[in-house]
């Protein structure tokens, strides 16, 4: 039951992990354009709605990682 908790986890935060990823902006345009991101913002550095966007990729990243990890040692 416990390594079949973390298979589930792990699948959806695969999943989301690549959502996330494909939610920022590469050269031009993103979800900061979408959301009222000017040019003139992107420019001077990132918009709110970016910066908020790094934050939950980097923690659904870690939680990926973390249950990568477990099942790593649980399935040894």
């Amino acid at each position: 039951m416990f390594t079949w908790t973390f298979v589930v986890i792990e699948s959806f935060s695969a999943v989301g992990l690549i959502f996330l990823v494909l939610l920022h902006s590469g050269r031009g345009g993103g979800i900061s354009d979408l959301m009222g991101g000017s040019m003139g913002a992107m420019a001077s550095g990132s918009t709110v709605v970016e910066r908020n966007l790094d934050r939950i990729t980097i923690a659904v990243a870690l939680i990926f990682t973390f249950a990568t990890l477990t099942l790593d040692l649980r399935l040894q």
